[in-house]
């Protein structure tokens, strides 16, 4: 199956995964910040010389911000004319909680409406935090989430686990979860 893999990344471990996936079937990687001016829709459009109307696959890459799928919207605005044209859409999700957090299938949902859902396969890939490479806003508002949250007076276990979690940067992505991916575009 011809695939492309179109990725957005801040701190890396977005474009991490993108890279294991391509390395692994042969897609095509492209940074977002490239493939957002092809309009999708417009099959005969090229990008770096080859013919989207060729792939069977589009692969989305992107990591969470406050729940959200960063630059989601891009993708979803293509979605009726990748599925009326039968291509295979996968997205796949990167943040900073671990892939068995009770909390992910309703966070990655939540980024669509049924008619999206129905029409793309969604998977997690864990990532981790890398403050280094954060720009500046998004390192004040981790650290001020953290700071909520260590000083929550009723806080659960599991925030204040995260909250001592997400203090620091760290790394829990793993190529073991782009499997999942894999084997969707068999």
């Amino acid at each position: 199956m011809k695939t492309i893999v179109i990725y957005t990344s801040q701190t890396g471990f977005t474009k991490r995964y993108a890279e294991w996936i391509s390395e692994a079937s042969g897609a095509e990687c492209v940074d977002f910040k490239q493939a957002k001016k092809i309009k999708l829709s417009d099959f005969d459009a090229i990008i770096f010389g080859i013919k989207l109307s060729d792939f069977d696959a589009i692969i989305f890459g992107s990591w969470f911000m406050a729940g959200g799928i960063k630059n989601i919207d891009w993708l979803k605005n293509q979605i009726p004319a990748l599925s009326a044209a039968g291509k295979k859409i996968i997205v796949y999700g990167v943040g900073g909680s671990p892939a068995e957090s009770p909390e992910i299938p309703a966070a990655m949902r939540r980024n669509f409406t049924d008619e999206e859902w129905n029409s793309l396969k969604a998977f997690y890939c864990p990532g981790g935090f890398n403050y280094e490479k954060m720009s500046g806003f998004s390192k004040f508002m981790m650290k001020m989430f953290t700071t909520m949250l260590a000083n929550k007076k009723d806080a659960s276990e599991a925030e204040k686990n995260m909250a001592q979690m997400i203090s620091n940067s760290y790394d829990i992505s793993d190529k073991k979860y782009i499997e999942p991916i894999l084997a969707e575009l068999k």
